[in-house]
């Protein structure tokens, strides 16, 4: 007599196993939770029966299912537009579509089963998992048929092996009977499918070991057709007539279960067989859909394509390069770095716009190592940041097969039109399409424009109205009646707040808090807030506005900036939420009262709008290298009154996307002394985020310049002290990489010096720079051609900088919040720059005092000086002594939430060159491809 092999039982022993795994889940990851969808269009009974069934089961194990019921009018685009939105579905890890489709309309179910994502084929019937299980591809990535897969756990359990036997199989239905040969098949076992045009089935039958039938015929197995001690799986339920039964009707499998029970060994009842281990399975996929997720999430492991250069010698132009280099399409890089669909906004096929919900999804994966990219102070011989920072990063990712992102700044139009060009890197080390990069790119300066500009018109028109209205008609204006109702705006009541007011309802103020209400009295000759362009354009460094004959006689001087050096892109670069950014915006001081009172754009009542028109350029941009890895462009803030870093919100999802075992790798702007210092100072200090690594770039060319070397004049040859041996020249200006290896030892983080080596370089310059830089501190130096043979020119550097990583470090802030405005700017000129101490000249010594009466003596410094000396003196090169720091004037960015104090004049609106870079600048009419950027 046949032992039973019962489905019950040991579905739910499974099931217990599920319940353990999905409450590990939420422990691993709080409240994670494995999902399921089922979509039924009608409503069969028999249908309604299967899904309670499973709805049952999951809510016993702790899974999410949600029965998702579309009417009879459903038609199959509507069946497929609800299964993608469920593909998309974050909280949805499983889909299974109910068969058979009961509606008024065609729907082919071939088409709708194959519109599930196959990540998310818990039935195991979309054409990808059915292949693959054909081909024995049989893994963590395949999801088998619930129907066989229970059947196979059911003959194991026999504990009979099945390499060897003999199975056969009766009936070939995509569901059960090709699956389940598939399934044997790929376990050794000898397999022959039968089906209803098999002739001589009998005798077939009896030679099996191991049968499995699901040829939907009532009993059709009889006993003398199965062979002694065979293990029979019945996959049949059928409907018989029995009197006996309140339903008149008995369920029988298609076995004749009386007479096999005699000479199988082992075999399965119907009900209570197969059909529980149905259930089982389906769960069983679900939380294995699920766990995929969730590791994913813990632990991100990306599956990127790296993509082969073809390096030329001599090196093209950086756009030649670009040009003959295929991006991948930017969906496919997110997908392979980990983001989900509903995550990532196309801005065409190369670029995208990365949602900050990742931050909240990734909430509990660990960071990866982050590591800053910085040089000594600039020359116009070029140092080579951004290059390196790709370069380096292509060799992590192509080279070492790590996680990496790299995190650089927009570039403004200004600099790409006027004399520096782009800044997507060179040679073989850029990011990709590089026309794209440094034009419009996703339009994030343009919003920064846009935004920046409607704070300033608010201003004028505010002084404008005020000045041509009395009290009350100004009140009712700004409160007016709707539909017989008057009613302060949410940013009206933050005023009223501000003011100390408390009333709410508008026609109870007293006259007095009218006035008070509606009148900001801001002094014309004190607005601090300009407009701005991004473009470099000279003759707008001061300009005469309201000169109409309807501005009424209220002329000014006022002045535009370029765009990067607008507070709303410092703002940006800083922010770490849609409501942060928001009050931040509100905290833009941009004119004082003539009562002395600071005015903010939450006065103006321009907050809300300012978020609006930031709301899409808060989310980072997608890019990538040359290589094909993945970078985020996002923020490229003034580097001398603001702090000169992309984007807080760049760093913080790249971290969370590269993982533990990642990295990310983000550039600060002009030399150590001001990008690097601001980056720990104010960056750091916002962000929250600890630097494992500094790397700081230097060329030989540049550090003979350093030493005294002559002077470069852009479009003239270099003198030959740069293209030969001279080691007292480099000795001598060795002397400013030496300061900027100190001054990243005030922070406590490694630093690893990165020597962009050229062709003219010698061996004894390359030592002698190496040697020095070892002694001067750098935990490593080393030597990088990035440039000229892309990642794989960078692989030494990549391999110091993951050592580097993992070197103690003991970071620290160079000055605390609670020091006075003059001890933190003296902090940062005596140990950052050199200087023997600050000179604070009157206007400044009354900023000092005046914000500290406001309240902003707690804010971060951020120095705005030149980038071509540690000192205030452009002139004097490598590292100079004895000099003291003279402070002009200091500002407030009580938005950004930093003082910047003035050293020297700074222009915020550059001028074009007498050849601009715009004249090589051009488009071929018939493809479209941009020629003469770099």
């Amino acid at each position: 007599m046949a032992q039973i092999l019962d489905g019950k039982k040991l579905s739910a022993k499974i099931r217990t196993d599920l319940a353990r795994n999905v409450s590990e889940m939420g422990e691993k990851l709080d409240g994670f939770q494995p999902g399921l969808a089922i979509v039924q269009v009608g409503a069969r009974e028999d249908s309604n029966v299967y899904i309670r069934m499973k709805i049952k089961a999951a809510k016993e194990i702790g899974i999410a299912a949600n029965h998702f019921k579309l009417p009879r009018s459903t038609t199959e685009a509507e069946l497929v537009e609800k299964i993608e939105k469920l593909n998309y579905d974050s909280g949805v890890h499983g889909i299974i579509l109910q068969l058979p489709v009961e509606s008024d309309f065609p729907i082919d179910e071939d088409t709708a089963m194959n519109s599930i994502h196959p990540d998310k084929d818990v039935d195991g019937l979309h054409h990808f998992n059915a292949g693959k299980l054909s081909k024995g591809i049989i893994g963590d990535d395949t999801f088998v048929p619930c129907t066989p897969l229970g059947c196979l756990e059911l003959i194991k359990h026999t504990g009979v092996q099945i390499s060897g036997k003999r199975a056969v199989v009766i009936g070939r239905s995509r569901i059960v009977g090709s699956p389940i040969s598939e399934l044997l098949k790929w376990n050794n076992a000898t397999v022959t499918m039968c089906h209803s045009k098999t002739e001589n089935l009998q005798e077939i039958v009896s030679t099996a070991d191991i049968l499995v039938v699901a040829i939907r015929q009532p009993q059709m197995v009889k006993g003398e057709w199965v062979k002694h001690g065979a293990i029979v799986v019945d996959c049949g339920i059928n409907p018989i007539p029995d009197s006996t039964k309140k339903s008149g009707q008995a369920l029988v499998g298609d076995v004749c279960y009386s007479e096999v029970s005699k000479v199988a060994s082992w075999i399965t009842p119907v009900p209570g067989g197969v059909g529980p281990m149905t259930v089982a399975m389906l769960m069983r996929n679900t939380v294995h859909a699920a766990q995929k997720v969730l590791d994913k999430r813990l632990s991100p492991s990306w599956n990127i394509r790296y993509l082969p250069l073809k390096l030329l010698d001599p090196v093209p132009s950086d756009i030649e390069i670009a040009k003959k280099q295929k991006p991948k399409d930017i969906n496919v890089l997110a997908a392979e770095i980990g983001l989900l669909h509903e995550e990532v906004n196309l801005y065409g096929k190369k670029k995208a716009k990365v949602s900050l919900d990742v931050l909240n999804r990734l909430k509990d994966v660990e960071n990866g190592k982050y590591v800053v990219v910085t040089g000594i102070t600039p020359t116009p011989l070029g140092e080579g940041k951004s290059t390196t920072t790709i370069g380096l990063a292509q060799a992590l990712g192509s080279q070492l097969n790590k996680n990496i992102f790299a995190c650089v700044r927009q570039p403004s139009q200004g600099p790409t039109f006027g004399i520096k060009g782009g800044a997507a890197g060179g040679g073989y080390s850029q990011v990709i399409p590089m026309d794209e990069f440094n034009l419009h790119l996703t339009g994030d300066i343009h919003a920064i424009t846009a935004a920046n500009n409607l704070l300033a018109a608010a201003v004028d028109a505010c002084i404008f109205h005020e000045s041509t209205q009395k009290d009350e008609a100004l009140y009712s204006r700004l409160v007016p009646k709707k539909k017989g109702i008057r009613e302060f705006s949410k940013i009206q009541i933050r005023r009223l707040e501000k003011l100390g007011i408390t009333e709410r309802d508008p026609d109870q103020l007293t006259p007095e808090d009218r006035t008070r209400f509606s009148r900001l009295d801001i002094d014309p000759d004190l607005i601090t807030w300009q407009r701005v362009m991004d473009t470099n354009d000279r003759f707008l460094r001061k300009i005469t506005i309201g000169q109409s004959p309807t501005e009424k006689g209220k002329e000014r001087t006022a002045q535009f900036d370029i765009t990067v050096a607008s507070e709303v892109m410092a703002v940006l670069a800083l922010t770490t939420s849609i409501s942060d950014m928001r009050e931040r915006l509100g905290h833009m001081v941009v004119a004082t009262s003539r009562s002395g009172d600071p005015v903010t754009a939450d006065d103006i009542g321009v907050t809300g709008a300012l978020t609006v028109l930031m709301r899409d350029a808060i989310q980072p941009n997608l890019m990538q290298t040359l290589e094909g890895t993945p970078v985020f462009v996002h923020a490229g803030p003034f580097a001398n009154i603001a702090h000169g870093n992309s984007s807080i919100l760049a760093d913080k999802i790249a971290l969370k996307l590269a993982g533990p075992d990642g990295y990310v790798v983000t550039e600060a702007g002009f030399g150590a002394d001001i990008g690097m210092e601001k980056f720990f100072n104010i960056k750091c200090r916002r962000s929250g985020l600890r630097p494992h690594a500094v790397v700081l770039v230097a060329t030989i060319r540049a550090i003979k310049m350093h030493g005294g070397g002559p002077t470069v004049v852009a479009g003239k040859p270099l003198a030959r002290e740069y293209s030969e041996e001279h080691l007292e020249l480099l000795e001598a200006g060795f002397s400013n990489p030496r300061k900027q290896i100190e001054n990243a030892g005030y922070f406590g983080v490694p630093v690893v010096f990165a020597l962009n080596r050229f062709a003219t370089d010698t061996d004894a310059e390359v030592e002698t720079t190496l040697r020095l830089a070892r002694e001067s501190g750098a935990i490593d130096a080393v030597c990088a051609s990035h440039w000229s043979h892309g990642g794989v020119g960078a692989v030494d550097l990549a391999k110091s900088v993951v050592q580097a990583t993992e070197a103690q470090s003991d970071f620290k802030f160079l000055y605390p919040l609670e020091m006075g405005i003059y001890e933190k700017i003296e902090t940062i000129a005596k140990k950052i720059y050199g200087a023997d101490g600050i000179e604070l000249l009157p206007e400044a010594q009354a900023k000092v005092e005046l914000y500290t009466k406001q309240g902003f003596s707690h804010l971060p410094i951020c120095m705005a000086k030149t980038h071509l000396s540690l000192s205030h003196k452009p002139e004097l090169k490598g590292s100079p002594r004895g000099f003291v720091l003279p402070i002009r004037d200091i500002r407030a960015s009580a938005g950004a939430g930093f003082l910047f104090p003035l050293v020297g004049t700074m222009s915020t609106m550059p001028g074009l060159p007498t050849r601009p870079c715009f004249v090589d600048i051009d488009i071929d009419p018939d493809t479209l491809d941009v020629t003469g950027l770099f």
